[in-house]
């Protein structure tokens, strides 16, 4: 094998670990055989560029990274049908979690409930639990399948179907492998002693302060590769005096350096960077979609591209008159009363996770991306002309 080969080999690998953190030989044989092959390459650049640990052997592959943002919510947890997490589905996540920690080599669905509940239970949580109805049993099935995915549990028999319906249990064998690598954090948990939820999670992911120049020049470049790695647009904006600093004079090294490794495509403008996928692989939001919301986020983004600022009543009036025009392409019922909101939270959603809008209380600003969705007037030439 040649050396192009080989680098092209090594850059699959880290692409896999960036658009999936934590392999399994299960789901993930082949990448999970090629990461462990360039094992010691790709920990070597990732510890260099990014500060990421990289653990890899015969059952998993896992990469610890962390978000540029810890309080960016574009980007929640997902199930299976697309639907976002919310607040409960983060706690029984987390109350499961707990459990499972606890829990024989084997488990049944209906004692991880049972272990949920009495979780939930405690007082200081201030979280109220109950499995009483089909939506909250939903949710921690919901739970169990991103587990299932992630390689935490193996189906041995049953299915989660029959639980939500009352008619059977799922047995399952618990991974502590895969378990025990999935905390993130720069510290352990039971070190911080901060009272507040956002105090807390900060102290958590704090890294040490550097305390000489060559530190501070390391820190601030695996911040600067972590956000091009992780967001879809960088805005000069948003960095600070440092960081802004340090990209003045090594933007191009640092911009190669990813280019060569991923096989991601730099896009410089006046207001910041993207690292662009020609593969469209290394993203969890694809822009544009075909259908009803992939057509609606595309009409929005035009409609934003030319303003700075819009009020959300001027959105959803926009949205539900796109509705009445294209109504026979669209699913049903995008103009019955009221429609135009849920059509309109989705748009946003994506646009806000592309960074190209900042949703606020009360309006949207698109951002400098969001002028690529614009539309010049269509020009009409006489004959000969």
């Amino acid at each position: 094998m040649n050396l192009e080969e080989e680098a092209s080999r090594r850059r699959t690998a880290l692409r896999a670990l960036l658009s999936r953190p934590l392999l399994t030989v299960e789901k993930d044989a082949d990448k999970l055989a090629l990461v462990r092959q360039h094992a010691t390459e790709l920990r070597n650049w990732l510890t260099r560029e990014t500060g990421w640990r990289l653990l890899a052997d015969a059952e998993t592959a896992r990469l610890f990274k962390t978000v540029p943002d810890d309080g960016d919510a574009t980007h929640p947890a997902r199930g299976r049908a697309g639907e976002s997490f919310g607040r409960r589905r983060y706690v029984v996540l987390c109350l499961a979690l707990a459990v499972l920690e606890r829990a024989d080599a084997q488990t049944t669905l209906g004692r991880l409930a049972e272990g949920v509940l009495n979780a939930a239970a405690e007082p200081e949580l201030d979280f109220t639990f109950t499995l009483d109805s089909r939506a909250e049993r939903a949710d921690l099935v919901a739970v169990v399948r991103m587990l299932l995915d992630w390689g935490v549990l193996r189906r041995v028999a049953g299915d989660e179907d029959a639980y939500l319906s009352a008619t059977g249990d799922v047995l399952y064998d618990v991974r502590r492998h895969v378990l025990a690598s999935l905390l993130v954090t720069a510290r352990g948990p039971s070190t911080v002693d901060a009272s507040s939820f956002e105090e807390r999670l900060a102290r958590l992911v704090a890294e040490p302060v550097a305390d000489t120049e060559s530190l501070r020049n390391q820190a601030v470049r695996r911040r600067l590769t972590r956000k091009l790695l992780e967001d879809p647009v960088v805005y000069y904006d948003d960095l600070d005096e440092a960081e802004l600093v340090y990209l003045a004079s090594q933007r191009h090294a640092i911009v190669r350096r990813i280019e060569e490794a991923t096989g991601l495509v730099a896009e410089v403008r006046a207001e910041g960077i993207a690292m662009t996928d020609p593969y469209d692989e290394l993203t969890d939001v694809r822009m544009p979609e075909q259908r009803t919301d992939g057509h609606v986020t595309l009409l929005v983004a035009e409609h934003l591209s030319s303003r700075r600022d819009v009020p959300l009543d001027e959105l959803r009036a926009f949205v539900r008159q796109a509705a009445v025009k294209h109504a026979s392409f669209w699913r049903k019922g995008v103009t019955e009363p009221g429609a135009e909101d849920g059509l309109l939270a989705v748009a946003l959603q994506k646009l806000a996770a592309l960074r190209l809008v900042e949703v606020r209380q009360d309006g949207v600003r698109g951002l400098p991306a969001i002028a690529r969705y614009a539309l010049d007037a269509p020009v009409i030439r006489g004959k000969g002309k």
